[in-house]
């Protein structure tokens, strides 16, 4: 068996890939893939792959372009979500905050420096055209510090999927203002440039393995009551969820790509453009 790393957040996209691991799928071709559960997000996953912690990342795809714009030597081996991520923008249920125009030179909740809620606050401030120079952070690192610092008045308001954070705000710990999706497809599979160099084959089988479950998982009997079971979700929440979520079999489209990277040297969060022959596999 060939030991083969792994790391994702511990929401519902990721569920068919623990799926497979359950299943023996991936055992059975000869690779004991090993899942780490990564509850601070994306820029801890960058870390992971330039620290060699972790074989391969599935992990936000402007995090993972800016990671590889900074150095990180990474490959995007392909697109796994193709839809956008619905990024809630969330106060503290009894915070003074009623509108998110309100938000304007507050204080965001971020789990890392170069993660989603990192970039996304600069997107959601550009949209909003507010100065994205303006923009003050406070590092949580995880949901449950996002939690402690906006209510304890640390942080103001912070960005983090909707539907994850929707028990949330059923129990009155958020209030969500507004929702601001990615203007690209949400998630990719991302890889260790060595690691993708001396296990090109072993990481086809990864993915033609992965891609045969995604391409029916929404198929599957009863998988909304699954979801919502093992994510603590409401049954109506995850059959939305459901319906708005696209997995994807293909590599990223590389005009989609420059639009990610376009999109971060125009808020000045990539010092260069980098180029999308950098950045995927062929």
């Amino acid at each position: 068996m060939i030991k083969v790393r792994i790391a994702g957040v511990p929401e519902h996209f990721n569920f068919p890939w623990l799926m497979a691991i359950e299943e023996g799928s991936f055992a059975d071709k000869g690779i004991d893939l090993q899942w780490e559960d990564v509850p601070e997000g994306t820029g801890r996953m960058c870390d992971m792959l330039a620290d060699d912690q972790t074989d391969l990342a599935i992990i936000l795809t402007e995090g993972i372009v800016k990671s590889i714009a900074s150095g990180n030597q990474v490959k995007i081996l392909q697109e796994f979500i193709a839809s956008p991520l619905l990024w809630g923008v969330h106060v503290a249920h009894k915070s003074p905050y009623a509108d998110p125009s309100e938000l304007e030179g507050a204080k965001v909740a971020i789990s890392r420096f170069g993660s989603g809620s990192h970039l996304m606050a600069f997107v959601h401030a550009s949209n909003k055209g507010w100065d994205t120079e303006d923009l003050k952070f406070e590092v949580v690192n995880t949901l449950e510090g996002a939690v402690k610092a906006l209510e304890a008045g640390w942080a103001d308001y912070f960005m983090w999927e909707h539907f994850t954070t929707k028990p949330l705000v059923d129990k009155q710990v958020f209030r969500r203002l507004e929702d601001c999706p990615t203007p690209w497809p949400c998630f990719v599979i991302a890889a260790r440039q060595s690691f993708w160099d001396q296990n090109r084959q072993l990481a086809k089988e990864i993915l033609t393995t992965i891609n045969g479950y995604t391409r029916e998982f929404k198929q599957i009997p009863s998988i909304d009551r699954t979801l919502a079971n093992r994510y603590n979700q409401q049954l109506e929440d995850i059959r939305e969820w459901l319906a708005i979520t696209r997995w994807s079999q293909y590599q990223i489209d590389s005009q989609v790509l420059n639009n990610v990277i376009d999109t971060l040297f125009n808020l000045n969060l990539l010092s260069n453009k980098i180029n999308t022959e950098d950045i995927l596999t062929n």
